[in-house]
């Protein structure tokens, strides 16, 4: 995958975050707003581990 793949990735994961939090502060509390709150969480994770996976520090597991 390329730096740019990874890059529209990251910004399309942060756009959907961000709507989903945008989606549930206009609901009243609930089922639907915790699991939109869930969704958003979990998208700033994914966001997160790809960028940890993808950095340049990343060093292979050494076999010991």
């Amino acid at each position: 995958m390329n730096r740019s793949t990874q890059e529209s990735i990251e910004l399309k994961w942060k756009l959907l975050a961000a709507q989903a939090r945008e989606q549930a502060q206009a609901l009243p509390a609930g089922k639907e707003r915790d699991e939109l709150n869930k969704k958003a969480r979990q998208l700033d994770i994914a966001s997160q581990m790809n960028l940890w996976l993808t950095s340049r520090g990343l060093q292979p597991p050494t076999g010991r």
